[in-house]
């Protein structure tokens, strides 16, 4: 993903706080299996989930 604008990033909902996150370059070998926006989603989500 080079030369892609912010806005042309995809996004997906966190499973935790329902908030829209977007694509980042950590993410970029497993975003089909990323669900939270966050470590501390990932960490609460079986409290608010």
């Amino acid at each position: 993903m080079k030369n892609v604008k912010k806005a042309d990033l995809p996004t997906k909902i966190c499973a935790v706080c329902h908030l829209p996150f977007t694509w980042r370059k950590r993410w970029a070998r497993v975003w089909d299996e990323v669900r939270y926006c966050s470590e501390r989603c990932r960490r609460n989500r079986n409290g608010r989930g």
